[in-house]
């Protein structure tokens, strides 16, 4: 068999997962396209929910440095960046109102394997890339735990098309370099590709520095011409040190890089590995099996609590006394089987997915301190172990779809999902209050959704869908695990739960080489929301404790618009109007002054009916390319949006920005039959140096003052205008 058949094979091999998808399109087979497994298809046909797609090919050329520009040309999809390359991806402004430690309210799957670090941040790999699809409204039918408003699914490169050799080099604002070199092989019978890269910068913040290493490649057998192995693996070390942050407005104005500030975590080394094996195959021109066994281990440790006073109670200002030394240790690993089979009026799948996830955290005192000046305050001596325990997380769930096609235009989808998780905790500190505990949630979720066809251009769809969130240990068991803490148990919480309603169409226009648009409202309800009794991240002047009492409602209008990059002018349009508000939010209390200060107050706010932070109510991007002769393309892209709460209490405004990016792409071929392929290009971020906040929260008094306003506010500022440059190399 040759090298063109193999290709032309591959090809067909990419959409295993969705049964006889070739023979669909010529049978008319009704087809179930979703999976949790792998995703490396565009179709929309019949889907009664939001999706949009990115492909590689776009990811390459914009030449980004962190997920986050790719992502801000989708509707609905925001990413809460602080610096580097480390963020928080939101759908629909939900877990906005949340700070640090939680997850993010999405599904990132990356190759089939969820993934999300520790604090609910993500970091990819920019260099390994296939395509990007974003899945809105609740998915947990398909994702479980934690998907309230949607997933992320990343699928990276892999067979034939890998063959060759790849070299690229970058360079950029603040010390910014990249290289990467890939090489690859393709026979009949097995392809494969080892692909190495590097990241790294001095940052433009004070302590800013960061480095990422990536080690990554897949091998892929073709066990006959229907099926196929695929083992993938990826390695990266990455140090990162400060965010950047700075306290109140005035410094963010005179001490942008956060010369004279201490972040309260910093010096963050993080090993990741993500290990997979799937194996997939056309059992007939209707019927598709795949199976994945997966690990993904990160390994962080990192500092946290800056040292305010010595031993004696003197005042202590050194930018590297930090009080804790944090050693995270998390294992997810998991197996999944889909099987799918198509028909004429009827199309169904049935799936398992079978999770066992392990946290382990070990915190010890880096130096000796005193928590106060008083004389009275005791010391808390260098190595002392303040956290030693280790979290399992067991999920047990089955899954499916049915798709009827009720007539030739009109198709109904209903997808359910039945969840059984068990939670574990051991706590290994010789006086430990609770050394073991368990707490167990069965929980369902489903979709029930219509796509109306009114013509192949014409598509009307709708659905309802559901989202769950399981409580955390922490919650959970807080007074239990420390009966020093003021947070009391109540193992009695269920599970958060978020209703999605979406009505939207979607369609093409023959204009300007072919327009593809979709235009949806929809709206989130949160129920049995879980909120400590006296507000997030609040003390309390009486015993605190986690209960269902939290509500709100994130409604919304996302309206997207692409036309062909192939032509002399393409343009992309992403809009997004979006109200989030607090529907229960009955007590949070603003702590004002030193909280290790009897002299402390608090004020008392009924929250509900408030913004929800850092929800901007209008998002506007635009894409405009031009290629004025063969090879060249010029992007040039706004990023606006309007002005966000940076607190709860919804007092101090953050003020709106529109942003200016340029990129120019230009390649060409070399050799005989073009053997070298070559990418130059360039790319300039906030081309007008435009100032504003990549974040800003507000929590209490935290300069203690007793005045609560905008000096107290935690804020990142953007480094203002940036230029990357380079050159890539294909063989």
């Amino acid at each position: 068999m040759n090298l063109k058949i193999r290709k032309e094979l591959l090809l067909a091999a990419s959409v295993l997962m969705t049964p006889g998808m070739a023979a669909a399109e010529d049978m008319g087979l009704m087809r179930v396209d979703s999976t949790t497994i792998d995703d490396r298809f565009e179709s929309k046909r019949g889907e009664p929910s939001n999706i949009s797609v990115i492909s590689g090919d776009r990811v390459e050329k914009a030449h980004a440095e962190n997920i986050k520009q790719i992502l801000d040309g989708i509707p609905g999809v925001t990413a809460e960046f602080q610096s580097q390359d480390s963020l928080k991806i939101h759908i629909r402004g939900v877990e906005n109102q949340r700070f640090m430690g939680e997850k993010p309210g999405v599904a990132v799957v990356i190759d089939g394997v969820p993934v999300f670090e520790r604090t609910g941040r993500v970091n990819i790999n920019m260099d390994d890339i296939e395509s990007i699809k974003v899945i809105k409204g609740g998915a947990s039918y398909l994702f479980g735990e934690d998907a309230l408003a949607g997933a992320v699914i990343i699928t990276t490169k892999r067979g034939a098309k890998m063959a060759g050799g790849q070299l690229s080099a970058e360079a950029g604002s603040f010390g910014y370099k990249r290289g990467m070199a890939r090489a690859g092989f393709a026979t009949d019978k097995v392809s494969g590709h080892v692909q190495v890269s590097r990241r790294d910068a001095k940052g433009y913040y004070f302590q800013g520095d960061y480095k990422a290493d990536y080690l990554n490649g897949k091998l892929q057998g073709y066990l006959s011409d229907s099926s196929d192995l695929t083992f993938g693996w990826e390695i990266a070390k990455r140090f990162k040190d400060s965010h950047g942050t700075v306290q109140g407005v005035t410094q963010a104005a005179t001490d942008p890089t956060s010369i004279n500030g201490r972040d309260y975590a910093r010096h963050y080394n993080v090993d990741l590995g993500k290990f997979y094996l799937t194996y997939a195959n056309d059992i007939s021109e209707t019927s598709n099996m795949m199976l994945n066994l997966y690990q993904f281990s990160d390994h962080t440790n990192f500092w946290t609590t800056p040292i305010n006073y010595s031993t004696t109670g003197a005042a202590v200002t050194d930018v590297n006394a930090y009080a804790n030394g944090n050693d995270y240790k998390q294992v997810q690993r998991g197996i999944k089987g889909e099987w799918r089979n198509s028909g004429e009026q009827l199309a169904w799948m049935g799936a398992i997915d079978l999770r066992n996830n392990t946290y382990k955290n070990h915190v010890a005192t880096l130096q000796s301190y005193k928590a106060s000046p008083s004389p009275f305050a005791p010391v808390v001596t260098a190595g002392t172990v303040t956290v030693n325990d280790k979290t399992t997380e067991q999920m047990y769930a089955a899954y499916g779809e049915l798709k009827f096609g009720l007539t030739d235009a009109l198709t109904a989808t209903m997808n359910g999902r039945y969840d059984h998780i068990k939670l574990s905790y051991k706590d290994y500190l010789p006086a430990a209050a609770a050394p073991n505990l368990s707490r167990s949630f069965n929980v369902g979720s489903w979709r029930a959704g219509l796509n109306y066809d009114f013509n192949d251009s014409l598509s009307l769809y709708s659905n309802v869908s559901t989202g769950f969130r399981a409580p955390t240990i922490n919650q959970l068991f807080a007074g239990t695990i420390s009966l020093t803490g003021n947070v009391a148990a109540n193992p009695n919480l269920k599970p958060e739960q978020a209703y999605n309603y979406e009505i939207g169409l979607r369609g093409k226009l023959d204009v300007i080489g072919g327009l593809d648009w979709d235009i949806a409202a929809f709206q989130i309800d949160r129920k049995n929301f879980i909120m400590n009794v006296a507000g997030q991240y609040a003390l309390s002047p009486t015993t605190d404790q986690y209960q269902n009492i939290g509500g709100m409602r994130n409604r919304g209008i996302e309206l997207a618009v692409k036309s062909d990059q192939d032509q002399l002018f393409s343009m992309d349009v992403a809009y997004t109007l979006l109200d989030a508000k607090f529907t229960q939010y009955d007590n949070f209390n603003l702590l004002l002054g030193n909280r290790y200060s009897p002299a402390h107050t608090f004020v008392t706010y009924n929250n509900t009916g408030n913004r929800v932070p850092r929800v901007p109510k209008h998002k506007f991007f635009v894409a405009a390319r031009i290629k004025p002769f063969t090879g060249f393309t010029l992007t040039g892209e706004m990023n606006a949006q309007g002005w966000y709460y940076a607190d709860e209490i919804n007092q101090e405004k953050i003020g709106g920005h529109a942003i200016f990016d340029l990129v120019a792409n230009y390649d060409f071929s070399v050799g005989a039959n073009k053997a070298v392929e070559f990418n130059l290009f360039g790319r300039v971020d906030n081309a007008f140096d435009r100032t504003y906040y990549n974040t800003a929260r507000g929590t209490s008094d935290s300069d203690a003052n007793n005045v609560y306003n905008a000096e107290d506010l935690s804020i990142v500022v953007n480094p203002g205008r940036r230029w990357t440059a380079g050159i890539t190399a294909t063989f």
